[in-house]
Parts: C-alpha cells; sequence; structure tokens
C-alpha cells in the first residue's frame, strides 16, 4: 500500500486516494504499537540482566505497565474478524412498548453516543425520526473509529428495559424493547450489484436539524431494496444526492451483512448446530426498578452501576462478548 501510494497517478482519483490512506495510516498505527511495545519488552529485559539494584523500581514500573499493554494488545488481538477494523454503522428502532419503547431508544441513542465519545470516535447520525409524544422511533449512526466494528458487534440484538414509566400517571413498572442493528461501513468498494430497478427511490424533509436548506427542500432520501424489504434513509449530507450516494451505501453494507448471516447459517446446519433467530433475540436486560441491575445474557456479565452503563460504560460488556465468542471459536 506504501508503495501504491507513491506512485505518479495515485492522486488522480481523490476518493479512492482517500480511502487508501486511510486504511494505510491505521495499518501503520496497528504494526507500530507492537513494534514498540516489543522494543520496551527487549529494553526492560536488557537493564534486568545488568542485575543493578537501583534499577529494581524503575524496572517493576515498567513490568506493571508493558503488563497492562500487553493485556489491551491480548484484547485487540482477538479483533480478527475480517471487518473487526472498520468503522461502524448502528441502528436503534423502538419496539413493543409504545412511548416508553421510544424514550428508551432515545435513552439508547445517548448510551453510544457517550460510548463514542469516551473513546475518541466521530460520531455523525445519519437518520432520526423522532417518536410520537417523547424519545424517537428509529435513528441511524455512523461511528468513524479504529475497531469501531469489531467492539460495537456485540451489540446487535435486543435491549430490554424494565422501570417505572415517567410516561404512565399510575407510576407502574414498565418493560420496553429496542432493536439494535450493527454493520461495518467499509469505506473501500464491496462487491455488491445493485439493480436499479429493484430499488424504490422517496425523498422527504428531513425532521432534524441541518439548517434552512435541510428543512425546506427535500434533501433527506429513503430507499427500499423490494427484493429483501431493507429500507434505509439518509438525511445528514446537505444535498439529495449525497444523501442518495450514502443511503446507497449503507445499503451495501447491509445487504453485505446479510448475505454474511444467510452463509453462517448455512455452515451452522451442516454442522448439526441449531440456528436462532440472531436479529430476535434479547441479549441484554437493563433493570432500574425494583432493583438496580444491567445483565448480559449471552455471557453471564453483570453489574449494579447502571447509570455508568446508561452514560457508556459498555467496555466490560463488550470485552466479556468477544472473550466468550473468541472462545467459541466464532469471529462475529
Amino acid at each position: 500500500m506504501e508503495e501504491r501510494s507513491t506512485q505518479p497517478n495515485f492522486w488522480d482519483d481523490p476518493q479512492e486516494a482517500q480511502r487508501v490512506m486511510r486504511r494505510l495510516s491505521r495499518l501503520r498505527a496497528a504494526v507500530g504499537v507492537w513494534h514498540e511495545t516489543l522494543q520496551r519488552l527487549n529494553d526492560a529485559i536488557e537493564l534486568a540482566g545488568l542485575g543493578d539494584e537501583s534499577l529494581a523500581e524503575e524496572l517493576t514500573q515498567e513490568a506493571d505497565e508493558l503488563e497492562a499493554l500487553i493485556e489491551r494488545l491480548n484484547f485487540r488481538a482477538k479483533l480478527s474478524g475480517k471487518y473487526d477494523a472498520e468503522d461502524a454503522l448502528l441502528a436503534i428502532h423502538a419496539g413493543a412498548g409504545g412511548t416508553d419503547a421510544q424514550d428508551w431508544a432515545e435513552m439508547l441513542l445517548r448510551m453510544y453516543l457517550r460510548w463514542a465519545e469516551r473513546r475518541g470516535f466521530k460520531v455523525a447520525v445519519v437518520s432520526q425520526m423522532p417518536g410520537d409524544e417523547a424519545g424517537i422511533k428509529s435513528a441511524t449512526l455512523s461511528i468513524q473509529g479504529d475497531y469501531a466494528y469489531g467492539y460495537l458487534k456485540s451489540e446487535r440484538g435486543v435491549h430490554r428495559l424494565v422501570r417505572l414509566s415517567p410516561f404512565d400517571s399510575n407510576h407502574r413498572r414498565h418493560t420496553s424493547f429496542c432493536l439494535v442493528e450493527v454493520w461495518p461501513d467499509v469505506q473501500e468498494d464491496v462487491d455488491i450489484a445493485i439493480d436499479e430497478k429493484d430499488l424504490q427511490i422517496d425523498t422527504f424533509r428531513s425532521s432534524g436539524a441541518g439548517g434552512q436548506n435541510v428543512q425546506k427542500n427535500e434533501t433527506a432520501v429513503r430507499i427500499t431494496h423490494l427484493p429483501t424489504g431493507i429500507v434505509v434513509s439518509c438525511q445528514n449530507e446537505r444535498s439529495q444526492a449525497q444523501n442518495k450516494e450514502r443511503a446507497l451505501q449503507v445499503l451495501k453494507m447491509r445487504l453485505l451483512d446479510l448475505e454474511r448471516r444467510k452463509q453462517e447459517q448455512e455452515v451452522a446446519e451442516l454442522k448439526g448446530e441449531h440456528v436462532s433467530a440472531e436479529w430476535g433475540n434479547q441479549i441484554r436486560s437493563y433493570v432500574l426498578h425494583p432493583y438496580q441491575m444491567v445483565k448480559d445474557l449471552r455471557t453471564g456479565y453483570e453489574t449494579s452501576q447502571t447509570q455508568a452503563v446508561l452514560d457508556g460504560d459498555l467496555d466490560p460488556f463488550m470485552e466479556a462478548y468477544l472473550a466468550a465468542t473468541v472462545g467459541a471459536g466464532r469471529s462475529g
């Protein structure tokens, strides 16, 4: 890739060149961390070999730092799926529960925005549909950062909330459900052919922020893929053409993921394994009443720090999921 980037015609296609440079930058950073860690290890071993007792405290501190660093690298090595290093698209859909579910969807939206903020990731709201009375019916986020998809793939499935409803005049306990979907946002072209005849394209006015241009003109785009029934929309770009291009890119990612899941299902059936309806699975319960508990039903990991989780402290859940799936030989 470095050799390619030095060719005279490399910048003839600026968009493709930028994609290559982004990928090259990520690879350099990933390789660099391993080389630097190896160098630190070798230096520490060399110092320890000197037998100088005055260096004991310094070596102990370095050993502790290296141990923590290698722990992180060990975890990162589990993110070895084909698209784990890519950016991610994350969609939230309010399910059963009426206004409570739409409020729960907005709480999840805030949770993932906070998680991305903690990691220094770049986030854009691709589309958002407001709720009837409160909250949102759905939202799609574009999350850009190293291994965004590798981490977020643990979040796909049904999230269940149990709490005293703020929308119930009798203040009774309600259970709400939301579906979270996650796809890799591959920046380079993917080998997915889409026939224009299979698309129904509608335009509408954006319901979110975006300035006068977005509010007055039908710049938002909704695309329905007729053979699969997949619907995607985009409203955060400034022009209809840009929104259409982005919506088509999202559609490609969803079709790519659909094909991947079909292949996984076929392999599982050949092995005689039980195949569950992945997108219908309840993966995590968030209980705010009568006690405080967030529990992942796949790994058994749980915590009573519910507010911290809702404020974006999701890494322990993600790490438990990755540890379990890698141990079971599944790459996600």
